[in-house]
């Protein structure tokens, strides 16, 4: 696997076929199996953990999954996280098994923060079906919305460059020797001030939600890979 960063917007791009590599791994892991079940198994089955998610009927109003479908997916959260909840630790180490020719610490934990919607340092299943919801179900917008909070570390309203260069140095750490060609040390500075060039529309060193979402919808490279999101489960 060899991953290029040459087309302008790749930033976002990137964004999205790393999360799509996670929600692969949640498949191979068991956490992601969308099959038809029984329809005896009429409601989320909350005896044996810790955390208990919230009802049913909340959860698929919450959300675009269907109740089927959210039966699989706590099915299988809960074969894989019987406690109920996923630690930063736990997930850094199932997500570094992706990556194992580079440090992937870093970039996950920014992953992790933009799952843990209540910042309380764990993911519960409710933070992971609803932040898959918007990946794989939401609009552009929604989607969108979901990649600036990844990128916004700090969670204030805005991109400044040095978030983004922590991302982009997250990213080539993670993907180690299979970036191609061979990653300078400039290089995450550079598609930085690429990024600020293209988003920064006002020239105020940040990035605002109003900037990034006008920017992206203007871009056919970004808007084509939103729809990779389509099908993955």
């Amino acid at each position: 696997m060899s991953v290029r960063w040459e087309t302008e917007g790749l930033q976002t791009v990137g964004i999205v076929c790393l999360v799509i590599m996670f929600l692969k791994l949640m498949h191979l892991l068991g956490l992601i199996d969308i099959t038809e079940t029984d329809s005896s198994d009429s409601d989320l089955e909350l005896s044996t953990v810790r955390h208990q998610p919230e009802g049913l009927d909340q959860l698929q109003a919450q959300t675009k999954f269907t109740r089927k479908e959210l039966q699989s997916l706590y099915r299988g959260f809960k074969n894989e996280c019987p406690s109920g909840l996923v630690d930063e630790e736990t997930f850094k180490t199932i997500y570094s098994q992706f990556f194992p020719q580079g440090d992937a610490s870093t970039y996950a934990h920014f992953l992790f923060n933009a799952f843990d919607l209540d910042r309380n340092g764990s993911i519960r299943f409710e933070d992971f079906v609803i932040g898959l919801s918007v990946l794989l179900r939401g609009s552009v917008t929604e989607k969108l919305n979901w990649a600036f909070n990844l990128y916004d570390i700090n969670k204030d309203g805005y991109i400044t460059k040095e978030e983004m260069l922590a991302i982009m140095k997250s990213i080539y750490d993670m993907m180690g020797r299979y970036t191609y060609p061979c990653v300078k040390d400039d290089a995450p500075s550079e598609h930085v001030d690429k990024f600020f060039q293209k988003m920064d529309r006002n020239r105020d060193g940040v990035v605002t939600i109003e900037e990034f979402i006008e920017t992206c919808q203007k871009d056919e490279n970004i808007m084509n890979s939103m729809q990779l999101f389509e099908n993955v489960i």
